[in-house]
């Protein structure tokens, strides 16, 4: 996997409110985006502690990932979570997301699919869940973002290049000084 990470706070915080978390083995890719509700010190404690039950635990499914990291943010704020998951043996992805965590996959064609995410928040309550399925193609693109990341400026135009360290940095270079809110970009590319 080739990745790329653009990320900043909002204006005028010192504290980032998302956290992120990737891991690559031989047999998978892991990567996952947690927005704290809210911005600062408290957004980041939570979605901190939802990335650190998921660097514990990176071989569960992205069902049981979910249901322990509701579990870790009972008292404290709540978080929107993405988890996408590759795997390399069977040559197939599955990713979830709640709340306002984009995905958007970009097929080696240029197809663009772009997840609607489920409603709502992590906040220690139990809650529904649906898991997106499919094969990954040598050359597939994954886009993960938070609520800072306006989606309408992921044009086609930005993502026709394969090269993920481009596509942040062209974001960040257009659109890196406008955050009014906490901002993460991550691009992946699957080869």
């Amino acid at each position: 996997m080739n990745l790329s990470v653009f990320q900043k706070s909002k204006k005028g915080n010192y504290y980032c409110g998302d956290s992120y978390f990737y891991k690559e083995t031989e047999e998978a890719f892991l990567c996952a985006l947690a927005d704290g509700l809210g911005s600062g010190e408290m957004a980041m404690e939570s979605s901190q502690a939802v990335m650190d039950v998921i660097e514990e635990n990176p071989v569960l499914t992205i069902e049981a990932l979910v249901k322990k990291c509701n579990e870790v943010l009972v008292g404290k704020r709540g978080v929107v979570l993405g988890i996408l998951r590759i795997d390399f043996e069977t040559h197939t992805y599955s990713y979830s997301s709640i709340g306002n965590i984009g995905v958007i996959t970009v097929e080696p064609d240029g197809k663009r699919n772009r997840n609607i995410p489920l409603a709502g928040y992590l906040s220690g309550y139990s809650r529904s869940l649906r898991v997106t399925r499919g094969n990954v193609q040598s050359g597939m693109v994954f886009l993960m973002f938070s609520d800072g990341v306006n989606d309408r400026r992921l044009s086609s135009k930005l993502t026709q290049t394969k090269n993920v360290r481009l596509i942040t940095e062209q974001y960040k270079e257009l659109y890196g000084q406008k955050r009014d809110d906490d901002t993460t970009l991550i691009a992946m590319e699957y080869n």
